[in-house]
């Protein structure tokens, strides 16, 4: 494992091809300022651009919260206009999450609320804690949400069930987020790290070529007419076909081994 370095807001961290990036408030309960999104998006830019990050964890410090979404203290000095660069702030880094090449889980340890469960609805992957509560409770404060919560939660959960998490406001338990299709996996407290870990080496044993041409296509999926989305995928799928890995994947299989994937 290579040494953590430490940002003011946020640790990083590489290990076994995997890049880990945590929010580190747990006195705020990793609730989020401009100056940590200004430093994730710096460690999302490092990792994509280090060849030797395969696949990238974001989780929260200490044991109560992956993070429990905009610091509010900040909210009482927002005018509309103020209003408007924070939410598009915190678009921009957190699309630059679904953006970027590599395959991203959040994993949720403990409350992901608001923009924290923001954050994690860009990510590819969602695994929670089985004490993990979700939600988006900005309505009970007034608001909505700001940071692309409106726009991905019915992608994942359908509108009907959006509407009803951001209307009402209530959180969910981890066992209920399971079962509505919002987090992909739920696992014990005491090994959760192990799991989200092994989740996470799959990953980065992977191809990347044909992880990047995955991603981009599945996400296109949700913006596009399924005529642009096949057109996107049969591109994608010559590119692919370009790539040396396609012949490392196939001369695996005939030799009965597991596949060496360089990402070329």
């Amino acid at each position: 494992m290579s040494e953590a370095r430490r940002f003011e807001n946020i640790i990083v961290r590489k290990e076994d091809k995997i890049g880990w990036i945590v929010l580190n408030r747990p006195h705020r309960l990793n609730a989020m300022t401009i100056e940590l999104l200004n430093e994730l998006s710096a460690a999302l830019d490092e990792f994509e651009a280090d060849g030797d990050v395969r696949c990238i964890i974001i989780t929260g410090a200490g044991e109560r919260a992956f993070s429990v979404g905009a610091d509010v203290t900040s909210f009482s000095s927002l005018t509309p206009i103020t209003a408007v660069e924070a939410s598009s702030k915190g678009q921009e880094v957190i699309s630059k999450i679904e953006k970027i090449s590599k395959p991203v889980i959040a994993a949720i340890n403990g409350y992901a609320l608001g923009g924290g469960l923001e954050l994690a609805l860009a990510c590819d992957f969602r695994i929670a804690s089985e004490t993990s509560q979700l939600g988006q409770p900005e309505i009970k404060l007034g608001i909505i949400p700001g940071w692309g919560g409106t726009q991905r939660l019915p992608r994942i959960v359908g509108l009907a069930k959006a509407k009803e998490l951001i209307m009402l406001g209530d959180r969910i338990v981890a066992d209920e987020a399971l079962r509505i299709g919002l987090v992909h996996k739920v696992v014990q407290i005491d090994k959760f790290e192990e799991e989200v870990k092994a989740f996470a080496r799959k990953l980065a044993e992977g191809p990347p070529v044909a992880l990047k041409c995955a991603k981009y296509a599945l996400n296109l999926s949700t913006q596009t007419s399924l005529e642009t989305g096949l057109r996107v995928e049969a591109e994608a799928f010559g590119m692919v076909m370009a790539s040396k890995d396609v012949i490392e994947g196939i001369t695996a299989f005939f030799e009965k081994r597991k596949p060496e994937f360089k990402g070329e």
